[in-house]
């Protein structure tokens, strides 16, 4: 049934409502927890299925990719043929997709699987926070619920570097993928108690032709930039991204003319609604640059077992976790431009500490800088993610929430697709310069790819010629993280300009009156 939302005195939320929200934080709480452990994970998989550093990239991004593909067209099918449908069968699929990356054998294997959770993801994220803005139609009540949907993917983040790390340390890096498991199972069998439905009754057919060329656009230009990071400037490389931006200029052209398009580009023309989805866009893909090497700088830098590392990340998460509690409040007191850009900077000084990171005592550095990181954008995610779907009217929302999680999901798949690519690069071209001459070309070969392959050759060589590679190997990293560090920092510091000039005149509503900008 359709939902239809009174403008003149606004239904407050009733027990149900509040117990539905509960079963919604459950798909953020998982998606935010799988990324964590598969960074946790990434030098375990490294080391047994001996991944290429493209594949690892892959595998690492694919699931971001394939989500912010699927997004948009994800938000459209739920607003045609049902949220809460498309809300359950996200997760059955969910469920069975980390099964198979599970029982993976391959490089390749784990890269289509986890192509296949990113595109049962793009089915969750859409539906919760469309569901959630149909639910809570006092907007004082919906941006506690929006806060405690985006806290659900907090408490993810910090719970999940504990969860992962203690089952490497006892079992197969495929383990982590069955977390999702439970959590979908819970989330079918309270689901149809506790959601109720809504769709758009006037929503037409859905749009494959515009579906297609979504991804089409996304994956090609992405090829393209990894080819270039990897391999530098090549006919093929070129090729892909000039493919995209023709099909991505055909999309725009194709909304444009639709009766009913697939992505609503008049949402644009709202400032607070542009600006924020730009500007989370612009954060997490800083963030998630840099955030990728973490983990792996903990274990193959530092040394520190898989639980170990998640044990000296839990003081960010749980900071984070507080700070999304204090948002709203602050958010009484402060325009949106104000708290956002003053959390953006706070970022700052986090990328300057990492990169200072070097030597044993770099931990204190890391775990000072994801700190700032991880506290410093939660203004912009928050107050963001409640202007970019209080923005929308009620029939809406799908697309709405599909665009400011195509924005979150882009921006991470760009962090560490574009950034991540770079940071390889640097780390392949310190190797070539400090790789010991005595090395056999194979180990050689994997050491100058990955770290996970460089520690893979350590084990396999005599006592000094294994301590010289595993020197190159740790300052060749401290190397890319330092360059990832910075591109983050420019980053943050224009994002917080984008936020201080743009969303001035964007007020979020926390009082119960709405404040938004026509």
């Amino acid at each position: 049934m359709s939902s239809a939302v009174s403008n003149v005195s606004p239904r407050p939320a009733t027990r149900r409502e509040w117990w539905g929200l509960a079963v919604l934080v459950l798909p953020t709480l998982l998606l935010a927890l799988d990324m964590t452990v598969l960074h946790l994970a990434a030098p375990h998989l490294s080391a047994d299925l001996q991944p290429s550093s493209t594949e690892l990239l892959w595998i690492l991004d694919i699931y971001g990719f394939m989500i912010a593909g699927f997004l948009i067209t994800m938000g459209t099918l739920g607003d045609r043929i049902g949220r809460r449908r498309l809300l359950l069968a996200g997760a059955f699929a969910f469920g069975v997709a980390s099964v198979l990356a599970a029982m993976s054998t391959s490089a390749s294997m784990l890269i289509v699987t986890r192509a296949l959770l990113g595109i049962a993801g793009a089915t969750l994220m859409p539906s919760t926070l469309s569901l959630i803005r149909n639910m809570f139609h006092v907007e004082r009540e919906r941006t506690v619920a929006i806060t405690v949907w985006m806290t659900g993917f907090i408490v993810g983040s910090a719970i999940g570097p504990l969860v992962g790390g203690a089952l490497l340390q006892f079992f197969p890096w495929g383990a982590v993928f069955l977390l999702g498991v439970p959590v979908m199972l819970v989330l079918l069998i309270a689901g149809p108690l506790l959601l109720p439905e809504f769709r758009d009754e006037a929503a037409g057919a859905l749009d494959l032709p515009s579906a297609l060329q979504c991804v089409t656009m996304m994956l090609t230009v992405i090829f393209g930039i990894k080819s270039i990071a990897r391999d530098g400037v090549s006919l093929l490389a070129g090729g892909a991204i000039a493919l995209g931006v023709v099909i991505g200029v055909l999309f725009v052209r194709r909304q444009r003319c639709l009766a009913q398009p697939m992505f609503d580009l008049a949402l644009f023309a709202n400032r607070g609604f542009s600006a924020s989805v730009t500007a989370m866009l612009l954060t997490i893909l800083a963030l998630s640059g840099t955030w990728l090497m973490i983990f792996q700088y903990l274990q193959g830098v530092l040394g520190l077992s898989p639980l170990e590392a998640g044990i000296v990340m839990l003081p960010p998460a749980l900071m984070q976790v507080a700070a999304s509690m204090w948002v709203p409040r602050l958010a009484r007191r402060f325009p949106p431009a104000q708290l956002v850009s003053a959390g953006l900077l706070l970022a700052l000084p986090g990328f300057v500490a990492m990169m200072l990171v070097g030597g044993p005592a770099s931990v204190w550095l890391l775990v000072g800088g994801a700190l700032l990181m991880g506290v410093g954008v939660m203004p912009m995610m928050i107050l963001g993610t409640d202007l970019v779907v209080g923005a929308a009217p009620p029939t809406k929302t799908g697309a709405a929430a599909a665009t400011s999680e195509t924005a979150s999901e882009l921006g991470m798949a760009l962090g560490i697709a574009i950034i991540g690519s770079v940071g390889a690069a640097v780390y392949r071209r310190q190797m070539l310069d400090t790789l010991p001459a005595e090395l056999p070309p194979m180990l050689a070969a994997a050491a100058v790819d990955t770290l996970g392959g460089a520690l893979g050759a350590v084990q396999q060589l005599p006592p000094p010629l294994a301590e010289a590679l595993l020197n190159a190997a740790r300052n060749a990293f401290s190397e890319a993280l330092h360059v990832n560090a910075v591109i983050g920092a420019v980053i943050m510091v224009a994002t917080a300009v984008i936020a201080a000039v743009f969303l001035r005149r964007s007020p979020v509503a926390v009082d119960g009156q709405a404040g938004r900008q026509h």
